[in-house]
């Protein structure tokens, strides 16, 4: 699943799950059909967000600004019958607006807790690396704990719990670069690209016809999956079958990132883990009851771009992380 490869569904399944399932992944499936309603192409980016609801994960999501970012999130959230609510990151945005904080109540002399926007199915944080550090490092928590603790009570968050993180790639001025544990966090980081002559021509052909983008219902866009189907395809991904070798080709891939003479960071650990579920995802999507070889490269760029650095010797020779991800795919041995 590249940014430029074909979503699910597209093939026909090769295997079956022992305990099939097929209604499930064809509401997921739908999904994309009703994004497309209100967003033109990113259908990669639809399946990644898919992805990401089903392995518990967070997405980053980076693209020039009107690439429909934002229209792609609420779309996805109306498509799946969930809760989304959005925060603006900008320099004065404090952690307790994200978060919630405490509020004293005059009448009954007592605090009481007020609930930040954090606290929905799909947070979208615009943005993010317009706000200072400590105002980014407030997610962490929310991100792998799924809560969030103020004055030392643990709150929980709902389920599922989703952040989806935007920046832009070429506004570099006023900006925080997301620290390495913050973007380890995330568990794929999609590339929206501009859209093709044909796409863009299909978007100023709906506005023409009077497409408002927001008013999503005026689109037609209504519920084909539920939090409930979310959990029930959870119990299913999490018994694909993953064979020894899948799994050190898997570790093999990481591995060989840590040797990279283009790289000063490679893959931890938990990156690796990051790749074992999203093949496991993309595999049962595919309508397989086991991950191939090929699963683990369709997820590697998307899980594993964002947790790499390249060295300042090798950014300056104009080297890409995504051709030194393609050498070390081509360089790593893959089992029979």
């Amino acid at each position: 699943m590249s940014d430029q490869s074909p979503s699910w569904g597209t093939t026909a399944p090769t295997a079956q799950l022992h305990h099939p399932s097929e209604e499930l992944r064809a509401a997921l499936g739908t999904v994309r059909a009703e994004v497309a309603k209100a967003v033109v192409g990113q259908d990669a980016a639809v399946s990644g967000l898919v992805i990401a609801l089903l392995c518990r994960g967070h997405v980053l999501l980076e693209g020039v600004p009107g690439v429909a970012k934002t229209l792609l999130v609420r779309a996805l959230s109306a498509a799946l019958d969930l809760q989304t609510k959005r925060v603006q990151f900008t320099p004065d945005l404090m952690p307790g607006d994200v978060t919630g904080s405490l509020v004293y109540d005059a009448r009954t002399a007592e605090f009481s807790f007020r609930e930040g926007p954090v606290f929905t199915n799909l947070l979208l944080a615009d943005e993010i690396n317009r706000t200072p550090p400590k105002t980014q490092a407030s997610l962490l928590e929310a991100m792998e704990e799924r809560q969030v603790s103020i004055d030392g009570t643990p709150r929980p968050l709902p389920d599922p719990f989703l952040v989806i993180a935007t920046q832009n790639p070429v506004e570099y001025e006023g900006t925080y670069t997301l620290p390495e544990a913050q973007l380890d966090r995330f568990l794929l980081k999609l590339v929206l690209p501009l859209p093709e002559r044909d796409e863009e021509i299909e978007v100023l052909s709906r506005h023409a016809a009077g497409f408002d983008p927001r008013d999503l219902a005026g689109a037609g866009l209504r519920p084909v999956a539920t939090a409930d189907m979310l959990a029930r395809a959870r119990a299913e991904v999490a018994r694909v079958q993953v064979a020894p070798e899948v799994l050190g080709y898997a570790v093999d891939v990481c591995r060989a990132t840590r040797r990279s003479p283009s790289l000063s960071l490679g893959v931890s650990p938990r990156g690796a883990t990051a790749l074992l579920a999203t093949s496991r995802a993309w595999a049962w999507l595919s309508g397989r009851g086991y991950v191939t070889p090929d699963d683990v490269k369709a997820l590697a760029h998307p899980t594993l771009r964002h947790r790499v650095q390249l060295r300042p010797e090798a950014e300056l020779e104009g080297v890409s992380t995504e051709s030194v991800l393609d050498t070390v795919l081509a360089s790593v041995a893959v089992p029979r």
